[in-house]
């Protein structure tokens, strides 16, 4: 993982540079941009792995300049770095795209964990999904059927349960919070739907998955953080 390429935008001299310092001790090369304006150049044309965003900056700010990495290099992993109590604005940048975000002020090791996370799943990250494997059956996400290899059965997905699902496979092995669910799958904020909506949802899904409810093995409930799909992708299928 070391050696990968990350672009720190970031106008506050003090803490770009401590992070650049960081990433550097850390094996990582790094570039930098003070200003919205250089820091969008930068993320379009230069071949980084990832970026670290603020949000406030001169110039473009970070929303912005997020739409357009996510116009322009949509597989580009972004992490956001934002104030605390910004819920707003860590949001929004979710339901635009972001990959994780980090509050400040931050710790070290925290940041360091984020990135490394971040950067694993990156490689494998599909820039669409069109199949999933579970037990027993194939999820078509086109055709938003689920195919059962016993018996020929077929089960219809609802649009909703269809882009749920696909999120879920998307980030394999990661926990996944109702709360982003909302924001990325539903295009909402968390505070404007109850995250009962999201357990209905699950519920409805295992029972269509004829994944057991009172013990799941393909949507797994993970205590405190949310819902992790246990499975694998199959582009061959």
């Amino acid at each position: 993982m070391p050696g990968h390429k990350i672009l720190v935008i970031e106008d506050d001299a003090a803490i770009r540079r401590g992070i650049v310092d960081v990433l550097q001790f850390d094996g990582f090369d790094t570039f930098e941009a003070a200003d919205g304006d250089i820091g969008l150049e930068k993320a379009v044309r230069v071949g980084c792995d990832l970026v670290l965003l603020d949000l406030v900056l001169p110039g473009a700010d970070g929303l912005s300049i997020l739409r357009e990495i996510r116009a322009t290099r949509p597989t580009l992993p972004v992490i956001i770095l934002t104030a605390l109590g910004a819920e707003e604005d860590r949001v929004r940048g979710l339901r635009l795209g972001a990959d994780d975000y980090v509050v400040k002020p931050f710790s070290v090791r925290e940041l360091l964990a984020r990135v490394r996370a971040v950067l694993r799943r990156s490689p494998e990250r599909p820039t669409d999904v069109t199949t999933a494997r579970i037990p027993g059956a194939v999820v078509d996400f086109n055709r938003s059927e689920v195919r059962f290899d016993d018996d020929g059965d077929r089960t219809e997905l609802s649009p909703q349960e269809t882009s749920l699902l696909r999120y879920l496979v998307r980030n394999p092995g990661r926990a996944i919070s109702r709360e982003e669910l909302l924001a990325r799958v539903w295009r909402i904020s968390p505070n404007g739907l109850p995250t009962r909506t999201i357990d209905m949802h699950i519920a409805r899904l295992r029972e269509k998955l004829r994944d057991d409810s009172s013990s799941p093995g393909i949507l797994l409930t993970v205590r405190g953080k949310g819902y992790m799909f246990s499975g694998e992708m199959d582009p061959s299928l």
